[in-house]
């Protein structure tokens, strides 16, 4: 009797002390993530917004959370390497930002998991077979794809009605050949829709954005498109004070251009998007697998418009632009 009354005892607290330590055992784990970059000091705020989305997810840096950090510091070559690095240190999760990053690391290993936060068409450039069911080892969000190009064609044909000619900036082998394509034709499309000539200039490296504003102002181009790459969000203050110098009403794809003096900018939200990336970091660590995550694509476009560049170009943004603006810079 006494023996059934000891049992009867021990149940309820085996009961209580299976989930406990269970618990214990899942605090105790710590998340190892690898982070590489193409160039952190860039975009520093993005690498907060992801953080602070895996805060709100309950992961701290010095707690449960180890990241690994590499950063090629604007030298794209040094990607690959850096990706074996963090496949040789067996982390949970590479975190790559950008298409080049991200198409790194998915060649240096097809077993971790990698989430890249923000890939310019990851379709075409082959991260990914498809957005719906990405399939491999990859999956994160997409920074939208060539139809941005006709987007922020348009907002500056708005911004300079009489324009005639648009010179579009862009870097061969920047974000990848068949995106690079696809991103050219639609400029050609966007300024026939619009009734302007085009001029494509090419920068391949920092050494031939000099020589490009040469070529632009030869073409008497009359305002600048700059495509997005790695290399000129590094030049972007070198990038807008040549607009300016030139007198050269421009559109970026990035807010940073504009932060840096330039006059537009129109594209994702990329703070948003990184924030984003933390759920599915988070999702793969609890075991769900990168190719059953669904590339996810922006939901929050900013415009944003420097008004103080605009009164040095002579400009007066109308005021429809300026009431569709997240905002304007004064």
């Amino acid at each position: 009797m006494i023996e059934r009354r000891i049992f009867l005892t021990m149940v309820p607290v085996a009961l209580l002390a299976a989930p406990l330590a269970a618990e214990a055992q899942e605090a105790a784990k710590i998340a190892r993530i690898g982070w590489l970059t193409g160039n952190l000091a860039a975009n520093p705020h993005t690498r907060e917004a992801f953080l602070q989305g895996l805060r709100d997810l309950g992961y701290v840096e010095g707690r449960n959370l180890v990241i690994e950090n590499r950063d090629a510091e604007g030298k794209v070559e040094r990607l690959p390497a850096l990706s074996a690095e963090l496949v040789a240190l067996k982390v949970d999760v590479i975190v790559a930002p950008g298409t080049l990053a991200a198409l790194a690391a998915k060649h240096a290993t097809r077993t971790l998991s990698i989430v890249f936060p923000v890939a310019i068409d990851p379709v075409q450039s082959g991260l990914v077979p498809s957005l719906a069911r990405p399939g491999g080892n990859v999956t994160g969000l997409s920074f939208v794809g060539p139809e941005l190009v006709g987007k922020c064609l348009e907002q500056l044909k708005q911004a300079v009605p009489g324009v005639s000619r648009v010179a579009v900036l862009w870097q061969p082998g920047g974000i990848g050949e068949r995106t690079e394509e696809d991103m050219l034709k639609e400029a050609e499309i966007a300024t026939r829709v619009l009734g302007v000539r085009l001029q494509l200039v090419e920068a391949r490296g920092p050494a031939d954005i000099d020589r490009a504003f040469s070529d632009i102002t030869r073409g008497r181009a009359g305002a600048l498109a700059v495509l997005g790459s790695v290399m000129f969000l590094n030049e972007r203050r070198r990038l807008v004070d040549l607009a300016a110098k030139n007198r050269l009403p421009a559109v970026y794809a990035q807010r940073e251009f504009v932060d840096a003096g330039g006059l537009m900018a129109y594209g994702p939200n990329v703070a948003d998007l990184f924030r984003r990336a933390a759920t599915y970091v988070d999702k793969i660590l609890k075991g769900a697998k990168p190719g059953d995550l669904p590339v996810e694509q922006p939901t929050k476009f900013d415009l944003v418009v420097n008004l103080r560049t605009a009164k040095a170009l002579g400009l007066t943004i109308p005021p429809s632009l300026l009431l569709r603006a997240d905002e304007a810079i004064q």
